[in-house]
Formats: structure tokens, sequence, C-alpha cells
């Protein structure tokens, strides 16, 4: 089988696991714990957390360790919006876009059915860009906290989040941006991306499940949304999972060290599948912008397309009888058959996104495995549209 799925999850890396052991093992003790077993345990919370602020040019105080991407972006978005209405009632508004992820969305979703908050999600483009000038005009006195992702994990759209976090920060509202895709593809230094809070997850750089990570610029109003022990300086209840963390740093780190050599890789390897299948398969759609026009408006591993008048997931059965694992599009919107919501917010019409397939590459893929994957793909839409008649 060859992995193609890259954005849904990525294998622990050996030293990843190497340097969680000690702390699975022998370092077994409670980071919050007053004796020499838990000042260890801490010792490696505090080491792991300064790793992370050292990849993200922040303040280790400025880190939150989260039991995911998901949690990371729940913490921002609802915490932060909340914290902004303790402080100031009239702080009742939030914007988001319409091609965020559920873990986004629905939090702002959440605080307008049960917090009474008002939320607009911009529109975007048919590559799927947030326009700045549409976010200039939706932020008004009352919003409480932006939140626009670094990059699609369904069409690699790589927002310009310098630019959209200024608009922001001019009007005093703290910018928040899902960045779960990008660590490992794009450079994630806060300070030059301008923003106030900054989501991670493990599992997609070869760390492990179940841990993320939330930069919190300092002086940022948030309401922790887990009560309990006031861990991680107040802001997230529950003894601390050092190994994860640890796991996670580690993972991080390597990441950012591979970082240019393997886009590169994987950029040249992303286009050479892009203009096969277009090639190969005349009625492929690519989704997203194009890398071979723009290059960095993509992120290096993502080739993902539609296929009209054949079903998407009919597409992914046939592939992977054939030994490569794809995507329809977001792993954590597996089995829904609904039409991705981010392909119908970009313009295509629900029976066209319905055919979506994503597929998404790692470094180890080699060029002659593409072009295997492009005669699959082939093979797969000429048979299926035969068969429809």
């Amino acid at each position: 089988m060859l992995y193609l799925d890259s954005a849904a999850t990525a294998p622990v890396r050996r030293e990843v696991l190497e340097a969680m052991w000690p702390y699975l093992t022998q370092e077994f003790g409670n980071a919050s714990s007053h004796h020499e077993a838990g000042r260890r345990a801490l010792a490696g919370l505090d080491r792991a957390r300064g790793t992370v602020a050292q990849v993200l040019n922040c303040r280790p105080a400025e880190v939150v360790f989260t039991s995911g991407g998901t949690e990371a972006d729940n913490l921002a978005v609802k915490g932060i919006a909340l914290g902004r209405r303790d402080r100031d009632p009239a702080r009742t508004h939030v914007v988001t876009s319409a091609v965020e992820h559920h873990a986004v969305l629905d939090s702002a979703r959440d605080l307008a059915r049960w917090d009474g908050f008002d939320v607009t999600e911009l529109g975007v483009s048919a590559e799927g860009f947030v326009d700045p000038a549409a976010l200039e005009r939706a932020v008004r006195p009352g919003t409480a906290v932006v939140s626009v992702m670094h990059a699609n994990n369904e069409t690699g759209t790589v927002q310009a989040i310098a630019d959209l976090a200024a608009v922001a920060r001019a009007r005093d509202v703290p910018f928040h941006t899902d960045a779960v895709q990008t660590a490992g593809s794009l450079e994630l230094d806060v300070q030059a991306l301008d923003v106030a809070a900054l989501s991670l997850a493990g599992h997609k750089i070869g760390g492990p499940k179940g841990m993320g990570v939330l930069f919190l610029r300092r002086g940022t109003p948030l309401r922790p949304l887990l009560s309990g022990g006031g861990h991680e300086r107040g802001r997230r209840s529950g003894t601390s999972n050092v190994a994860g963390a640890v796991g996670l740093a580690t993972a991080l780190r390597l990441a950012a060290e591979e970082r240019p050599d393997r886009a590169a890789r994987l950029a040249a390897l992303r286009d050479r599948l892009i203009t096969g299948i277009l090639s190969a398969v005349p009625s492929a759609v690519l989704t997203g912008p194009d890398p071979r026009e723009r290059p960095a408006a993509r992120l290096p591993g993502n080739a993902s397309f539609c296929f009209p008048g054949v079903n998407g997931e009919t597409v992914l059965v046939d592939l992977e009888a054939r030994g490569l694992l794809v995507s329809s599009g977001s792993a954590c919107a597996a089995g829904d058959t609904e039409p991705s919501h981010v392909l119908t917010a970009m313009g295509f019409p629900a029976e066209v996104a319905t055919t979506a397939v994503r597929f998404t590459l790692s470094a180890e893929v080699t060029p002659e495995q593409v072009d295997g994957i492009v005669t699959a793909a082939r093979d797969v839409v000429e048979r299926l549209v035969a068969a429809r008649g």
C-alpha cells in the first residue's frame, strides 16, 4: 500500500518514540507533584515547552499544551471570545471564514447558539482565499476575535495570514490561525505572522496523536474551557501529558529543521502529480490554486481534484484496490455524505463537490510512484465513466 493521506495523519517518528519512552516508563511522575519524581517530569515538560517556543519564536509561557488541534481551536475561538466579552460586554461578534475546519466553524457556531454571539463567516474566492478587504468590512467595534486558517486541509490553499492579521490588529482584535496543516511545510514564526493565537497538532508531523499546542500571546484575554487544578498557568486544567508534550516538541523541532529540503521535494512531487493527472484525465478539475502558477499559494504536498461525472468515494475504493490510500477530503468528516463545505464555499456545485479526491504526499514518495498514481487515476476514472455509459 502507498499511503497518500498525510494531511490526515503521519506515522510517529522513531526519534519521537525514543524521546517519549523515558516519560512513559521510569520518569512517570506527575509534573505537578512536589517531590523528586514530579520535579523530573516537570523538567521534561519545561524543556518541551521551550523547544516549541523556540520553533514558534515566542515565550515559553505563551505555549499551552492541549489534547490536540481540535481542543486548541476550541480554546482559541471560544476562550478568547468569552474572555474578551468578560472584559467588555459589547464584544459579542466573531469573524471566521466559510472554509475553516469544523473545530473552528462549530466553535463559532456554538458561541452563537449558546452564548448569544453574532458570527460572520467570510466567503472565499474560487481558489479558497479570504480577501483582506472583506475582513476589513466585517470587523466592527464589537468584534471579539477573528479566526482564519493558515492553510486549508482539503485544497491546500495558503492564506495571506500576515495581511489578514494586520487588519485585525489595527482594530485591536485578537487574530487566531489554525496552523495544523502547515507545521513542517511552512515557517511558523508567530511574530512574522503577527497572530495572537495559533493552533498545532502533533500527529500531522510525526508526533503522537492526542497532543496539541495553542500559542497564546501574552496579554490576550482567555476564559478557560476546562476547570480543575489550574494547569498550564490556569488556561487548561488537566494532568500534564509529559510524554506527549516531549513527543510533540521533538516532532516539531525535527520538522522545522528538515522543512526547507522537505518542502522543496514535496513541491516537485506535487507539481508532477498535478501536471500528470490534468493531462491524463481531461475531465479532472484542480481544486484550489495552481502551484505551477503560484507555488507559494498551495501546500507543498497537496494535490486535490474533482472528477465530474464519477463518484468520489468509488474512486477512493478503486484506488485502494490498486494499493493507493487517498481521501475524499477532511478525515474529520469521514462518512459524511454531504458535499464538502470547503468546495461549495469555493463555488463548486454540490454534485461536483461530491467527486473530490485528495492526494497528500509524504517525502518518501518517489517520482516513479507519482507516475504510477497518475496511471491508476486515469484507469479508474476511465473505467467508471465507461461503466456509467
